[in-house]
């Protein structure tokens, strides 16, 4: 069953809230300083994510903004569900689930701009999407070199 663009934007800028809480956990409990600039500036990134969203919810961008009544069928609702991460999760899987998370917030960005025809509003959205397509790729950089350090031998 759809939803009304208002209610997947209310659940996105949720969302957007939890990844910069998220961010900013792993923020707190990481020691490796460049752990720490990646992920608070990507916490700033979310942070953005929502004043932009929040932005689009109250209609300023006009006549290329969606009618936050109209029911939408596409299946956006799905990409912004969450797996849990709790105090016992390792770093490897903090960075896995970020990982998926950003992947599913690319999709919601893409079907999202996908729902407009050409405009500044399409772009932007398109933009956002390639933005967490990038925070994607580096939460699997930090994945990988979690999992899998270098060792001394190569």
């Amino acid at each position: 069953m759809g939803k009304t663009v208002a209610e997947i934007l209310d659940m996105a800028i949720q969302r957007e809230e939890v990844a910069y809480d998220f961010y900013m956990d792993i923020h707190h409990k990481v020691d490796d300083a460049s752990v720490k600039d990646t992920v608070e500036f990507i916490a700033g990134e979310e942070k953005k994510h929502k004043a932009f969203l929040v932005s689009y919810k109250e209609g300023k961008y006009g006549a290329d903004s969606l009618r936050m009544a109209d029911v939408v069928e596409y299946k956006l609702a799905e990409y912004l569900e969450e797996p849990e991460i709790s105090q016992t999760s390792s770093s490897e899987d903090v960075y896995l689930v970020a990982a998926h998370r950003e992947g599913r917030s690319h999709q919601f960005y893409s079907e999202l701009a996908n729902m407009h025809d050409d405009s500044e509003l399409k772009t932007m959205l398109q933009k956002m999407a390639n933005e967490e397509l990038k925070h994607k790729e580096k939460m699997e950089y930090l994945y990988a070199n979690t999992a899998f350090p270098q060792t001394s031998g190569g």
